[in-house]
């Protein structure tokens, strides 16, 4: 340790260096997508985005984004798919969780997925040094039956 570094703490913006793998990234940050993939580009089409939020590192090109999406698949054209996709871009590597509900689901079912790719966006925004918060959205009333009434 040199003369100057003997104040008793590390500076605060000392660089640290870490071996951190895909592999690591999916287990910790993504272990409850539905499906996980790397790549070398981004899988998310701006086409089908119905929302999108960014982290981005300003002394890389680093990011962490959390996209919406809206698409339907070639086999079955009469069913609606929403995605929530968590993108963690370091260095060259996308490393990427799904989750998906048809859109006519369950709203318990919107609301794990969504709480789920919440949560994973906020821990790998973590990796860039930003903190997510929560807030508050109002969401219209859509024409969906009400709940069944049950006796308890």
């Amino acid at each position: 340790m040199s003369e100057a570094n003997n104040s008793g703490e590390p500076d605060w913006d000392t660089p640290l260096a870490l071996t951190l793998t895909p592999a690591a990234i999916i287990q910790a940050i993504f272990g409850m997508a539905h499906t996980v993939h790397t790549g070398w580009e981004s899988c998310v089409d701006p086409d089908l985005t119905v929302s999108e939020l960014n982290a981005l590192d300003e002394q890389t090109d680093n990011h962490c984004r959390l996209v919406e999406q809206e698409y339907v698949e070639d086999q079955t054209p009469e069913v609606t798919w929403h995605d929530w996709t968590v993108e963690l871009k370091i260095g060259e590597i996308h490393v990427v969780g799904h989750w998906q509900v048809q859109v006519n689901a369950t709203a318990s079912d919107w609301e794990w997925c969504a709480g789920e790719a919440e949560r994973a966006f906020s821990g790998a925004c973590l990796l860039l040094g930003r903190r997510v918060r929560k807030g508050l959205v109002i969401e219209e009333p859509t024409e969906s039956r009400p709940a069944a009434r049950t006796r308890h």
